[in-house]
Order: C-alpha cells, then sequence, then structure tokens
C-alpha cells in the first residue's frame, strides 16, 4: 500500500470525526475524500473497541491503522507496512500490538470499587444493552459492538464531584488508568493515546526507513484526548457543544482551537493547515 509519508493524521471519534449529538461524518467528507486522494493516513484514535472501528471503518470507507479503547491497542491493515511490526501479534487480518492487561484485570478493580461507592457508579460490564443506548445514544446494534470491551472498563458516575474525586483517587491507587471520556470514566493501563501515537509514529518511521518522522497532527475534543494532543507535533482541540476544550500542556509543536463544533471544525482545521502548508 503507497502511502504520503509526509503527515500522519490521529483523530478522535466521538464528538471529533463524529458529531456528538448525532454521530454523523457528513461535514467532514470534503476533507476526508481529499485526504484519500493524497494518501495521508486517517487514523481513528478512540475510547471505542475493535468490533466498533471495524465497522465504522468499513462505512466510512477508513483503510488505514486505528487505535482503541484509548490507546489500549493498535491495529494495523495486512499490507500497510511492509514487515511485521515489533511485538505485534496476527488477528483476523490485522497485526496487533497490545499497550494493556486484558479487561478481565479490571473488572476485578472495578468490582473491588463497588463496596467503597455503592450505588455510586455503573460500569459497561453491568450495563443492559438498552442501559447502554440510553447512556451514549447509541442505536442498539452499534451498542451490542460498543460493549466488546477487550482492555479497560467504561463507567458512569452517578455520585457527586467530590464522591467522583475519591473514586478516581481509589482507582488510582489499585493500579488503574482513569481518563475522563465524554460520557464515561475509563479505567484502564497506563496508557493513553500519546503513548500509543508515538508507538504507531516510531513504527511507521522505521518499517519505511524514513530519515525524518512524518509530521503528526491530532484532533480531539475531550480530557481522553490530551495526551495525543500534547504528543503530536500539531493539536487540534475540536469544540464541543456540551463541554471546554480540555486544558492541553503543550511543550513544543502547535496548539490550535477551532472555530466550529464536531466533524465541521475537524474539516475546517485540516483544510486550514493543507491549503497553507509550506
Amino acid at each position: 500500500m503507497n502511502n504520503n509519508k509526509n503527515t500522519l493524521i490521529f483523530t478522535d471519534m466521538d464528538g471529533t470525526l463524529l458529531d456528538h449529538h448525532t454521530y454523523s461524518i457528513e461535514p467532514a467528507r470534503p476533507m476526508l475524500a481529499y485526504l484519500k486522494h493524497e494518501q495521508v493516513p486517517v487514523i481513528p484514535t478512540t475510547s471505542k473497541t475493535c468490533a466498533e472501528l471495524l465497522a465504522l471503518r468499513e462505512h466510512y470507507q477508513l483503510d488505514g491503522p486505528f487505535i482503541v479503547e484509548n490507546g489500549a491497542a493498535i491495529y494495523i491493515p495486512h499490507g500497510f507496512f511492509p514487515h511485521k511490526p515489533a511485538g505485534a501479534v496476527w488477528s483476523d487480518g490485522y497485526w496487533c500490538k497490545s499497550l494493556s492487561s486484558p479487561r478481565l484485570h479490571w473488572l476485578k478493580i472495578v468490582d473491588r470499587l463497588k463496596k467503597d461507592f455503592p450505588n455510586s457508579f455503573i460500569g459497561f460490564n453491568d450495563m443492559s444493552v438498552s442501559e447502554i443506548c440510553e447512556a451514549t445514544g447509541l442505536p442498539p446494534a452499534d451498542a451490542e459492538l460498543a460493549a466488546q470491551r477487550q482492555y479497560g472498563e467504561p463507567v458512569m458516575f452517578t455520585g457527586d464531584s467530590e464522591q467522583k474525586s475519591r473514586f478516581i483517587q481509589a482507582a488510582q491507587h489499585r493500579g488503574a488508568t482513569v481518563l475522563e471520556g465524554g460520557r464515561f470514566l475509563h479505567l484502564c493501563g497506563d496508557v493513553n493515546k500519546g503513548i500509543a501515537l508515538k508507538w504507531l509514529t516510531d513504527t511507521y518511521t522505521q518499517q519505511f526507513a524514513l530519515a525524518q518522522a512524518p509530521t503528526t497532527i491530532a484532533l480531539g475534543d475531550s480530557g481522553n484526548d490530551i495526551a495525543m494532543l500534547e504528543q503530536a507535533d500539531i493539536g487540534i482541540r475540536i469544540l464541543s457543544p456540551t463541554r471546554q476544550p480540555p486544558v492541553v500542556n503543550k511543550t513544543s509543536g502547535l496548539l490550535l482551537t477551532s472555530s466550529r463544533y464536531g466533524p465541521e471544525g475537524w474539516n475546517e482545521m485540516l483544510d486550514d493547515y493543507f491549503k497553507n502548508m509550506p
């Protein structure tokens, strides 16, 4: 598979490439078509599961690598790289590089937290498909895909902010990393989207024997996107209709913020970049 080797685009999905309320991608289609024509890889980097991404990739014709469950694993389709990536295992047509312990480990931690925080949260594992639909706005078929988690465990916290702070501390004390997304707290390993972005970028540079690493652009709208916005050469915060842009402590590169929401902002910012790039 031939690619433009100069740029890699890492994008959050919900609230960024997909509209927060409708999950529509339509406003971003012009830029997606341009990037496909220019062979610039668009790499979904998301809290979503592998099962969800396989369906979305097919629907939106995103045929490159993808990063799932907030950086827990990176999937690389057959033929994208010339060689097997170091540490990856073969899984149904993809090389999979896991960066986290499996889900069962985190479910055991969630069970212990139930005793200290009774009736204060509910995890995905304890939610019915209809409850997942109600919490996320997803239709039933998509909710079933969202429930097929392999690494971390999302929980919907219903207590007050003081309880939530204590819950996060308790989870961290038990060895979990807690990432706050648009709707859920994600209990997972010491992984994040930034670590996954760096691994894939370094592997990409090595696989193609590039003299210089490609420029990395990351787009996201919430707290679990901070690490990749900080890691990328260019971090782009996409405006959300439901919350303020995440606070990003970027020590190098550029940090930009869209003036439009969701996929409109996504299309806007990348259009500006590619029109004005040297």
